[in-house]
């Protein structure tokens, strides 16, 4: 079993950026691609980005280039930067984590976007 601990959500105006942090307690290093979706209420968890073994990334259109997802290997952290945010932004935020083939997700973080 796997567990993932996300921090970092909170209240931000509009424009204003976030980091989120996604603890494992699993070497992150032995996963197969770590990343990061969001829910918003009344909407379906929606894909942002992904970042593998190699540290490549993909991202959502909806997200490119304003989101960052790096990882930190030594600290089996999962990062997600967040610049130029939005109100359609505000959700919560889950990070997941596939070891082999099983995937574990995060209790979520909320992050909320003032107009």
């Amino acid at each position: 079993q796997v567990q993932l601990v996300e921090s970092g959500g909170g209240l931000v105006q509009f424009g204003g950026s976030l980091r989120l942090s996604c603890a494992a307690s699993r070497s992150i290093l032995s996963s197969t691609a770590m990343g990061w979706y969001r829910q918003a209420p009344g909407k379906e968890r929606e894909f942002l980005a992904t970042i593998g073994s190699s540290s490549s990334a993909n991202y959502a259109d909806s997200v490119k280039g304003r989101f960052t997802i790096s990882r930190d290997n030594d600290k089996d952290t999962v990062y997600l930067q967040m610049n130029s945010l939005k109100p359609e932004d505000t959700a919560v935020y889950y990070c997941y984590g596939n070891w082999w083939g099983y995937v574990y997700w995060g209790q979520g973080t909320q992050v909320t976007v003032s107009s």
